[in-house]
């Protein structure tokens, strides 16, 4: 915005810099996060590392916020915000697949990215009303966006105090009456068949406990862990090269090489944000439990591939208009098109889908640090990406999409040739499976007595 570069005092030239470095500094924050999280969230518990990391966040965005006419200032702040927010998205896909049911656990994970998106929603509709509505000499036109970050992030760190602890990582410290009753208030139920998941759950702790005490890192290294753990390196990493991520915090540049005009870019870009949320939440509340994870992400990447190879072509081939104008050209509209479709295609797929399932795929043993491997990686290319994206349009116009495009393709067919179905299978259940491609489709239920058994008969020898 015209405002915070006249009060950080830099000029046209440093622009690209500067808008790569704001965005990608917050990326790294979250990298570095990932790793103090896991032995955080070990040592305190879910439930005090969300309400640490909340706070952590809550410094940076309010640094943030304040006119300090500094962009050092500024960039530091990023950083501690990136620390904050790193660290929540290793402590709540934890959380919500340990106490979530497994009929539950795909959608209830699904909606951390529905959330997500909908926060990219507001910020697009919030960044279209001050660049509209207030006079861009006035600071407050970027302290409004940046301050309003401090609403969500409050409303996280306070509402963990309405809730209990994991019911699996109190059971693994061995406070099993204080789990009994977590489990209790997550499921508003003390039925048997509640006393029997949590037997369940104390029988594959214990378990995992005795066959694997004395945990060092070189067992991620084992060959089934590692398996695990390159297949949540893998996921998060295609996550960010979808070219999805690059388009929600670059959008306005994105829909500026189609329609050569600031405006009607901000407004596209708005409108962009509503078709995720719309996706996203369809997708959550009607799909994510019925439909096979390695299918969604097999079909997603494809179809996306399929929106952003046209796209390519049609951008080369109907550049936007050389003078910014009020009309969009057919060739345009048909661009806008796609890259709605596109994003419509990835909120069925890779923007949710990611979460559950590789919260999902390690045993307790390793779920902390194969976990915290996994969206290392998502913020280690979001770092890249959003560090790399602005430099990317501004040099290679069209060919971007086809770089998308080409991405899409080898993450489909990799998806195809190498990720598991996890789908209707319990944590524990998983956890005791080989950790091989194809699907878990046919007898579920059959499957999860078969594990169970042979996990019992092994476990009182």
């Amino acid at each position: 915005m015209a405002s915070f570069q006249s009060d950080y005092g830099y000029g046209s030239a440093d622009k690209t810099h500067t808008n790569s470095l704001s965005v990608g500094l917050q990326q790294l924050g979250g990298f570095i996060a990932c790793f103090l999280a896991w032995p955080l969230t070990d040592k305190m518990g879910r439930r005090r590392s969300l309400m640490i990391s909340s706070f952590v966040f809550c410094v940076g965005a309010a640094i943030q916020t304040i006119n300090t006419h500094s962009l050092p200032a500024f960039y530091v702040a990023r950083l501690i915000a990136g620390l904050g927010l790193g660290a929540a998205t290793v402590a709540v896909p934890m959380f919500n697949s340990e106490m979530m049911p497994k009929e539950m656990r795909g959608q209830v994970g699904s909606f951390f990215q529905w959330f997500y998106t909908f926060g990219i929603f507001v910020s697009y509709w919030v960044d279209y009303g001050v660049a509209r509505g207030i006079s861009s000499t006035d600071p407050s036109q970027w302290q409004i966006p940046i301050g309003l970050q401090l609403a969500p992030a409050a409303f996280l760190g306070l509402g963990m105090l309405t809730v209990p602890e994991s019911t699996r990582w109190l059971t693994k410290k061995g406070q099993h009456e204080e789990a009994w009753r977590s489990l209790q208030w997550i499921r508003a139920d003390e039925s048997r068949a509640t006393a029997d998941e949590m037997e369940e759950i104390r029988s594959g702790v214990a378990a995992e406990a005795v066959a694997t005490e004395g945990f060092q890192m070189r067992e991620l290294l084992e060959r089934e862990n590692f398996k695990r753990v390159s297949a949540a390196f893998a996921v998060f990493t295609a996550q960010q090269a979808t070219g999805a991520t690059a388009f929600a915090y670059f959008g306005p540049q994105y829909f500026n090489l189609v329609v050569n005009n600031e405006e009607q870019s901000l407004l596209l870009t708005a409108i962009f944000g509503a078709v995720k949320v719309v996706a996203c939440g369809i997708f959550v509340l009607f799909f994510s439990e019925r439909l096979s994870r390695r299918q969604v992400l097999v079909g997603g990447a494809a179809f996306m591939a399929a929106c952003q190879i046209t796209t390519a072509a049609v951008v080369k081939s109907f550049p936007a208009p050389t003078s910014s104008g009020n009309v969009v050209a057919p060739s345009g509209i048909a661009t806008v098109a796609l890259i709605y479709l596109f994003v419509i295609a990835y909120n069925f797929s890779w923007g949710p889908m990611p979460w559950p399932y590789v919260s999902e795929i390690f045993p307790a043993r390793i779920r902390e640090p194969g976990v915290a491997v996994g969206v290392a990686s998502q913020w280690l290319f979001n770092f890249i990406f959003s560090l790399t994206t602005p430099y990317m349009i501004s040099s290679m116009s069209w060919g971007v999409f086809l770089l998308w495009g080409i991405l899409d393709v080898v993450i489909a067919v990799l998806t195809f040739a190498f990720l598991k179905e996890t789908r209707g299978l319990s944590l524990e259940a998983i956890a005791h499976q080989r950790f091989k491609t194809g699907s878990s489709r046919g007898n579920d239920s059959d499957k999860n007595q078969n594990v169970y058994a042979e996990h019992h008969e092994g476990s009182t020898r």
